[in-house]
């Protein structure tokens, strides 16, 4: 399966666009402001990750200078 994320100011140019979809058997759904927040988080936690260990510690000592 492959996806899409697109974004538009427009709400004309959005209803073209999901009724495009669905002529074209397309599943798609509008996102909520929740669903976006959530879709950062993961890209930022997955971004972030290098699997090295951190000492706990030194990381939130670091975070408060």
């Amino acid at each position: 399966m492959s996806s899409a994320i697109l974004t538009t100011k427009s709400n004309k140019d959005l209803k073209l666009l999901l009724e495009l979809a669905k002529k074209l058997n397309i599943k798609a759904k509008i996102l909520t402001k929740e669903d976006l927040e959530d879709f950062g988080m993961l890209r930022a936690i997955k971004e972030g990750r290098t699997k090295e260990y951190i000492d706990t510690e030194k990381f939130i000592k670091n975070l408060k200078k």
